[in-house]
């Protein structure tokens, strides 16, 4: 988790925080919060499980709505 922790606070060292809480509240963000069972999220990111996350990311990268999503956030870390 300390890894969350230190991208939380390179994103608002960088000014991108907000950005990128822009892009969670559009409506793809919306729609891909639903489609993901954030209590899997949390555990495989608590234990440490990169297959698990690796299958979780995978899952949204298959849907229009998180290709959509990474191809924005990809654009808003290199800007």
């Amino acid at each position: 988790m300390q890894n969350f922790k230190t991208l939380e606070e390179e994103l608002a060292r960088s000014g991108k925080a907000e950005d990128i809480q822009r892009l969670a509240q559009s409506s793809d963000g919306v729609k891909l919060s639903r489609m993901v069972n954030m209590q899997e999220v949390e555990k495989a990111a608590k234990g440490g499980d990169t297959a698990a996350m690796q299958n979780i990311i995978k899952g949204v990268l298959q849907t229009e709505e998180g290709k959509r999503l990474a191809e924005s956030v990809m654009k808003l870390m290199q800007g």
